[in-house]
């Protein structure tokens, strides 16, 4: 008797009348009823939040911005929640809120505190306070809830930090507009203080040169003035002197005119008198009968006889007016004298103050001097500082940002958010249902292939008794559980991909692989039958729960306590769970050859077991006839 001969004598053993017919159909539909109602219930929770209902109250009262306006970031945060939809949100009060999670009400509560906004404003006046958020929980009612409000609440968090620090940051570039504004302004005056500067540097070069020459000429101007001041000291004296003499001289001079005058009065007299006696010397000739030329040659001779007297009267008419002039002059002389004389105390008086103050304008003048000196070098100094000042401004200000209201608004968003995630997955399961695909459909195969075996018996008794090789007895004994155990992959895939929806990347690998899977948990599962009987059921058992807590199907199989770390290498699920996410989201890799070593692997294995027990069940012992445990 072959292998396939027993396995065919045993389905039909099972398919005889309807209700064996039923459990068949049973078996097979088992997988698919655990695995597809589930995935089918698990399918995208999270895009069911919306019905979730949840709680949000606030008592924040607002407060001023560092712009001196009101803020109510409790309101502003309250109605961004309402108004997301990503849960089912109440608005209520915070006691109304804090029984609605005690009752069951509301799977969670958030709540924003009073004085919230001045806590989260009061970074602008240097006043820091961290601002909280209120997060009410129960863990009798669920504890993913729980879970997924914790996360919501440090989202909540994170979204309300990055938006302050958006603001806080904007405005701080906001400063630096402001403070590059004011830069520019002072590089402007620094460039103008610098030109000044250099004027001033000319201008007092030209101020120093010119107190140089002040206190030179200041200097010869004293030395002068003090010249003077001894040659006039005796000035009064001598002024007064001259007066006097002058004087003298006026009155002498009167005297003198005063006979020059007499003399030309008689010199005048005198020609007359001559004019007179021509006349009468001429009448008289006529008289006498004289000739006409004789009286012209006698009157001839008469005027030059006559000639040096009036060259004589010519001259002392003429020293008559020269010395009337001369009187004139010396009384004029007399009286200038005299008011040179008057004068000549002030005079020597005022030249001695001048002397003082050209020494005292000498001394000022060197004085001024050396201060220009000074004040030469300061100007100096000053004119080398304001080119440095204004060039250490200038290159300053093309050191401070100066961003336009984009680039502030983009520069705000990146230093209050500086990370941002790029998703860049390899491979993407789309949704939870999905991604738990892998676990729940390995879970439902060996769910599976353990109710197989419910019914079916491990080791035909016929074919023992007939006394067929142990081999043949094994491979028939699990061939029936395999038929079944395939159906029950197909029609779980087919269930899963065209109801439920989960989409599959590599379709028909993934069924091929199915088939490996079922193919090795019914060889496991019928080894622990076959060798163990009764017991290998509940070991059956007892391995789906080492499985289902070290296989990886939910957590990283990292997360597992480190004493379960040797059963995810040994038992097969780990493995098969791996395949399947390989091959529903990215597809066979060199890793996936691994995994079908180790089901090929315990696939064999299964059967070499089986066929050990098989090769025991050929001796039969009263334990074998009549067992403690029959199920």
């Amino acid at each position: 008797m072959n292998a396939f001969r027993i396995a065919r004598n045993e389905l039909r053993r099972l398919s005889t009348g309807t209700l064996p017919k039923l459990a068949l159909v049973a078996l097979v539909l088992v997988p698919l009823l655990y695995a597809s109602f589930y995935l089918y219930a698990n399918y995208d929770p999270y895009g069911r939040l919306d019905k979730l209902p949840a709680a949000v109250f606030t008592s924040d009262t607002g407060a001023k911005d560092a712009g001196g306006q009101q803020r109510n970031v409790g309101r502003e945060v309250t109605d961004e929640l309402v108004k997301s939809g990503t849960f089912q949100w109440h608005e209520v009060s915070e006691q109304e809120a804090r029984d609605g999670v005690r009752d069951d009400r509301y799977s969670f509560a958030i709540g924003i505190p009073s004085g919230f906004s001045a806590a989260l404003l009061s970074v602008g006046n240097f006043q820091p306070q961290q601002a909280t958020i209120t997060l009410t929980t129960n863990d009798a009612n669920n504890y993913l809830s729980g879970t997924i409000a914790k996360q919501v609440a440090e989202q909540v968090r994170k979204t309300i930090a990055e938006k302050v620090g958006s603001e806080a940051a904007d405005r701080f570039l906001v400063g630096f507009s402001t403070i590059y504004a004011k830069i520019q302004e002072a590089s402007t005056g620094a460039s103008q203080l610098a030109d000044g500067a250099t004027r001033l540097k000319s201008g007092q070069q030209q101020l120093a040169d010119g107190a140089a020459k002040l206190a030179d000429g200041s200097s010869t101007l004293a030395t002068g003035l003090s010249t003077l001041k001894s040659a006039t000291a005796s000035l009064p004296s001598q002024t007064q002197q001259l007066a006097n003499g002058a004087s003298q001289v006026a009155a002498g001079d009167q005297k003198v005119a005063d006979a020059a005058s007499v003399a030309a009065t008689a010199s005048s007299d005198i020609q007359g008198k001559l004019d007179s006696y021509r006349t009468q010397l001429v009448t008289d000739l006529r008289g006498a009968g004289v000739p006409e030329s004789q009286i012209q040659a006698i009157v001839g001779r008469a005027d030059q006889l006559r000639s040096p007297v009036d060259q004589a009267n010519s001259k002392i008419q003429q020293a008559n007016g020269d010395l009337a002039k001369l009187a004139d002059g010396a009384r004029q002389v007399s009286d200038g004298a005299a008011k040179l004389a008057a004068a000549s105390p002030q005079l020597a008086s005022g030249i001695a103050q001048a002397s003082d103050g050209a020494n005292q304008l000498r001394d000022g003048a060197s004085q001024l001097s050396d201060g220009e000196k000074t004040a030469v070098n300061g100007t100096n100094q000053l004119a080398d500082g304001a080119v440095k000042l204004r060039d250490g401004l200038a290159a300053g200000l093309k050191q401070i940002p100066n961003p336009d209201d984009p680039t502030r608004s983009a520069t705000a968003t990146t230093i209050a958010d500086p990370v941002a995630v790029n998703a860049n997955g390899e491979a993407s399961a789309g949704t939870y249902g999905a991604g738990l695909a892998p676990f729940f459909i390995s879970l439902a195969t060996w769910i599976g292939a353990f109710v197989l075996f419910l019914i079916l018996r491990p080791l035909s008794t016929r074919a023992l008794t007939a006394g067929a090789a142990p081999f043949r007895v094994a491979v028939g004994g699990w061939l029936s559980s395999a038929l079944l155990g395939i159906a029950q992959v197909v029609v779980l895939f087919g269930a899963v991909t065209w109801l439920v929806g989960i989409h599959i990347a590599h379709p028909l690998e993934a069924v091929l692989f199915a088939v490996l899977v079922s193919l090795t948990f019914t060889s496991v599962v019928h080894a622990l039958n076959a060798f163990f009987g009764a017991v290998g059921k509940f070991l059956g058992l007892v391995l789906l729960v080492l499985q289902l807590v070290s296989a990886g199907g939910t957590f990283p199989w990292q997360t597992i306590p480190d004493a379960l770390y040797p059963l995810h290498v040994v038992l097969p699920m780990g493995y098969a769970i791996d395949g399947f996410r390989h091959l529903f989201y990215s597809g066979a890799s060199v890793r996936i050859l691994g995994d079908v070593g180790v089901l090929l692997a315990y696939l064999v294995g299964g059967i070499l077991v089986s066929t050990l027990a098989a090769r025991k069940r050929r001796v039969w012992t009263v334990s074998a006839l009549k067992p403690e445990l029959s199920l």
